[in-house]
């Protein structure tokens, strides 16, 4: 196989499926300063509900990047947190949010042409 494609089986494809989620990036953004209760990841993260919270959380530990913790002690409590290979994804997410900060008024501008002109949104 050739780096260049994008197969359903392809270690790339992989990666930016797991950057693409919705709430993935923001989630393990939220907690790269270590351990949090999923009501302080809501209140950090903001916008989103208790439901998807649980279900980004699980997808992100059902991938390996994010653990749950129960600390040990009254009451019970528990707590997530980045795996070293949760970590690793924090410099992509970076790279692509100064990205978004460098670059997001011509792609809001873009749309905005693309909507007065009478376009559709693709």
């Amino acid at each position: 196989m050739t780096t260049d494609t994008f197969l359903a089986d392809c270690r790339a494809r992989l990666a930016f499926d797991l950057l693409s989620h919705t709430w993935n990036s923001v989630v393990l953004w939220a907690l790269r300063d270590g351990p949090r209760r999923p009501v302080e990841l809501r209140e950090r993260i903001g916008g989103i509900s208790s439901k998807v919270l649980t279900e980004t959380l699980r997808r992100l530990q059902f991938n390996g990047l994010v653990d749950r913790h129960e600390p040990p002690g009254a009451p019970a409590r528990v707590e997530y947190r980045l795996t070293p290979l949760g970590l690793t994804l924090l410099a992509p997410i970076n790279a692509v949010g100064a990205w978004g900060f460098e670059y997001g008024d011509e792609v809001m501008a873009a749309q905005e042409a693309a909507e007065s002109g009478g376009g559709r949104p693709v």
